[in-house]
């Protein structure tokens, strides 16, 4: 019940009816199923087949569309709402859900590494034949001409780490009450995400292996190219709170969009960290390096 002036006499939000929920769902369903029917063009029949022979994979473009507006509209209801609702109580609640996601996206990654290590440690076990056939009883596998990883991956790392500094500058500033450096501390931190991105476009272009070619090939793109989205993800993350930033919305007291993606973002690091020491590094082991 409200007293006398409306007011609520509990520190939580209640949120409003929205639309977003049902409208994000059509749009996953539409995705899921573009997707399904661009890989298997005969699935729903001659329906199917000549959908994806009229259209290709813009077949998925429906779903991208929803899913996009649905995440540009709600957010921005959320950043809306976080300058009115979001008390004390319903940080602490954001920050506990925050902290849970990144704990499912670290299992996520787990299964990424697990996948490497069962193929690269157990490369050639006595009870698993086919699999030392197919490597040549080596790992990397027999043929295989891998990465240099202090080059540009090397560069990569550095670039992340520095990006994990300037984050942090911004975030001090912020509880200092500075907006002048937040804004430039979240602007170097954009622009170092933006280089480590196109450097790792510019590796996969000129990988010495494709993504079909072996399981070293497999694991590799697949454990790096997941970070990547994810280092695409939280620059965006970032460039919004930059903008954010710009119009003073962040104060000492109340910036939790920027201290959620400042978690996600050394998040990135650290998962960077692990992947150049195990598989650009340790899981190259002695194979020949692909010259440029």
């Amino acid at each position: 019940m409200a007293d006398s002036h409306g007011a609520p006499k509990h520190p939580y939000h209640l949120v409003d009816p929205s639309p977003w929920p049902a409208l994000g769902a059509l749009g996953a369903f539409l995705l899921a199923m573009g997707a399904a029917i661009g890989m298997h063009p005969d699935m729903l029949g001659d329906f199917s087949k000549k959908l994806v022979e009229a259209v290709n994979w813009w077949v998925v473009a429906p779903g991208f569309l929803i899913i996009f507006a649905v995440m540009y509209w709600w957010w921005s209801d959320v950043i809306v709402e976080s300058r009115k609702y979001h008390t004390a109580v319903v940080q602490l609640g954001l920050r506990y859900g925050m902290i849970l996601f990144i704990a499912s996206e670290v299992l996520f990654f787990a299964a990424f590494f697990w996948a490497f290590f069962d193929a690269s440690i157990f490369h050639s076990a006595a009870e698993m034949p086919l699999r030392t056939e197919a490597n040549g009883g080596m790992w990397p596998p027999k043929g295989v001409h891998v990465i240099a990883p202090f080059d540009l991956p090397f560069m990569n790392t550095l670039i992340l780490l520095l990006s994990g500094t300037t984050v942090t500058w911004a975030h001090h500033s912020i509880l200092e009450g500075n907006q002048r450096d937040a804004v430039r501390g979240l602007l170097l931190t954009v622009i170092l995400g933006a280089c480590f991105t196109a450097i790792q476009a510019f590796e996969y272009f000129h990988a010495p292996f494709g993504f079909r070619d072996n399981i070293y090939s497999s694991t590799f793109f697949l454990a790096t190219g997941f970070h990547g989205f994810h280092v695409l993800v939280g620059t965006t993350f970032l460039l919004v709170c930059l903008f954010r930033a710009m119009k003073g919305q962040f104060k000492p007291e109340q910036h939790f969009g920027f201290e959620a993606a400042a978690w996600y973002w050394h998040f990135v690091d650290v998962v960077w960290l692990f992947l150049f020491f195990c598989i650009y590094w340790w899981g190259s082991g002695n194979a020949p390096i692909a010259a440029h």
